[in-house]
């Protein structure tokens, strides 16, 4: 009797000994849901991320892998709160997606305190693996030096040496417009003047009227989501593209030039780093996913598959969800998935390949969704920065 008291206590300090997160591997998918940037990452981001843990084989180690997901609404302190939460008490042990800039760079300082792996991929700041980088953040689908040198580079190229910014006034729209003002310069061309826009304006008719009276050659939409939708729309109602300027959509995505349909997009010249028809493998995710979903994938939905696959196969080989030894697997193992080919630097920046497109008319769309015509390839080792060039503490 006395030996079966012994076992059954010694029982339950095993197991008020092992932690909770022992019972599974928990990853959050932690984005904009309801807000601007819905569409362009929301709960499609979260199916991206079920369909990785499928294709994975929903276990890994021996442990089932769980997903939760919430709207942080673009607020950094409530994402801070949510985040804190998962951390601490809901034992989840990474954390990505991550949409808008002023969002991510929070819930990086965060987890660089608590020690969990963040893998950003709706969110656009090269400042997270510049600055701001930690030993277990990382930043996966693109970053607004990529946007720079894609979009803003060919542009210049191309005749457009003289530029006006619409900013989102918030960190993302000023690293945007930073990085693309370094490029634009670096190239010959001039920055002529900017504007600073609240998020989620519903009015741009002030400040197209200022960038239209600079005489810019280029405008450059140094935002996001429907606050791109919404300048685009109200440009062509001044007539802004007709009367010989030119709009830069800094950051566009599939998913916004659906939103806006070919009739009001067509002409646009952007930069991802994925699109559904570039190759085989790219089509397998973007069809899969059409079949699960109704839509193809922008590079935020097929980022945010790439990541939660990246760190499911950095968990396996490190043999534990043990931080440290999972952000160190990550940073030695290839990426090659449909998402992308490619390599994590020592300051968590995956580079691959980014891509200029420029949107068909409507008269060369042949299906659905068919909206890109490839201009030209963009080497990932031209797009980012290097390590040593980004400014990341980890590497000096």
């Amino acid at each position: 009797m006395k030996s079966g008291f012994l076992a059954a206590v010694a029982a339950c300090s095993l197991l008020l000994a092992a932690p909770a997160s022992a019972q599974g591997v928990k990853i959050g998918i932690l984005n904009d849901q309801s807000g601007v940037y819905a569409d362009y990452g929301g709960k499609w981001s979260l199916e991206a991320a079920r369909m990785a843990v499928e294709d994975f084989g929903g276990e890994v180690l021996g442990q089932k892998i769980e997903i939760v997901t919430a709207d942080h609404q673009n607020k950094p302190d409530l994402a801070t709160a949510i985040a804190r939460r998962w951390y601490e008490i809901e034992n989840v042990d990474m954390i990505t997606e991550l949409t808008t800039s002023s969002v991510a760079l929070a819930i990086h300082e965060l987890s660089k305190e608590k020690k969990k792996v963040d893998i950003v991929v709706g969110a656009a700041t090269s400042r997270l693996t510049g600055d701001a980088c930690h030993p277990y953040g990382f930043h996966w689908a693109y970053d607004t030096h990529a946007l720079g040198v894609g979009t803003g580079g060919a542009l210049v190229k191309a005749g457009g040496d003289t530029w006006f910014f619409l900013t989102v006034d918030y960190a993302f729209g000023y690293a945007l417009e930073k990085d693309t003002t370094e490029i634009v310069s670096a190239n010959g061309g001039k920055v002529l003047g900017s504007v600073r826009v609240p998020l989620n304006s519903s009015d741009f008719s002030s400040f197209l009227l200022q960038a239209q009276s600079s005489k810019a050659k280029i405008i450059g939409l140094a935002n996001a989501g429907l606050d791109t939708n919404n300048s685009i729309k109200q440009a062509a109602e001044f007539g802004i593209v007709r009367s010989g300027q030119k709009l830069a959509a800094l950051l566009m995505t599939l998913a916004d030039v659906h939103g806006l349909g070919l009739e009001a997009a067509q002409g646009l010249v952007l930069t991802e780093g994925y699109y559904w028809d570039l190759n085989d493998r790219t089509r397998n995710l973007g069809e899969r996913f059409l079949k699960r979903t109704g839509r193809m994938p922008s590079m935020i939905h097929a980022g945010t598959y790439s990541a939660t696959l990246s760190y499911l196969k950095a968990v396996k080989a490190a043999g534990t969800k043990d931080p440290d030894a999972v952000a160190k697997k990550l940073k030695e193992l290839p990426v090659d998935d449909d998402f992308a080919q490619g390599k994590v630097q020592e300051n968590g920046r995956m580079v691959h390949d980014m891509y200029l497109f420029e949107v068909k008319k409507p008269s060369e769309s042949k299906r659905p969704w068919d909206y890109y015509k490839q201009i030209a390839v963009v080497p990932g080792d031209k797009a980012f920065f290097t390590a040593k060039e980004s400014g990341c503490p980890l590497t000096k």
